[in-house]
């Protein structure tokens, strides 16, 4: 993209990118998911062409929507 795109982000806008990105350790086939939401209780997770609602209920059960 180019700069003119309206995607220019300053360096306010950089670390708020960095801050959300984050590294996940997996072991094997698993995931701890205190690590996924560590920060938040819902996460969109994406597959192919379209998005997944994956939410910690405050029973702390998982519910995956559509």
């Amino acid at each position: 993209m180019s700069a003119t795109s309206g995607d220019n982000i300053g360096a306010a806008g950089k670390q708020a990118v960095s801050d959300a990105a984050k590294t996940l350790v997996m072991h094997g086939n698993r995931l701890d998911s205190r690590d996924l939401f560590s920060a938040e209780r819902e996460i969109i997770i994406v597959h192919g062409e379209e998005h997944y609602r994956l939410r910690l209920t405050s029973q702390n059960k998982l519910i995956l929507t559509k």
